[in-house]
């Protein structure tokens, strides 16, 4: 499973996503590859080729590689699960 969070260091709703996000990768015994964008341009480059519609376009940014879903904002721990599960 590829699962992808763009966020910013320093982002308020990434730092409030982070607990649920750990609460994830251990309930579903995956792992989210964190890319962080503020500072690391070739990151900030990636994300914005994943939103390719620019649905989001900040952080923070998750998306599915395997479904093709994605989520923009920080959500709720029930919205993380069924975006990373695809919905299962």
């Amino acid at each position: 499973m590829a699962l992808l969070e763009f966020y910013g260091k320093e982002c308020p709703h990434c730092v409030r996503m982070a607990p649920l996000v750990e609460q994830l990768e251990k309930e579903l015994g995956v792992e989210v590859k964190k890319l962080e964008t503020w500072h690391d341009e070739a990151n900030n480059k990636l994300r914005a080729e994943k939103d390719v519609d620019n649905m989001c376009g900040g952080v923070p940014f998750f998306v599915n590689e395997e479904t093709g879903a994605r989520l923009c904002g920080a959500v709720d721990y029930d919205t993380l699960k069924i975006w990373a599960t695809g919905g299962k």
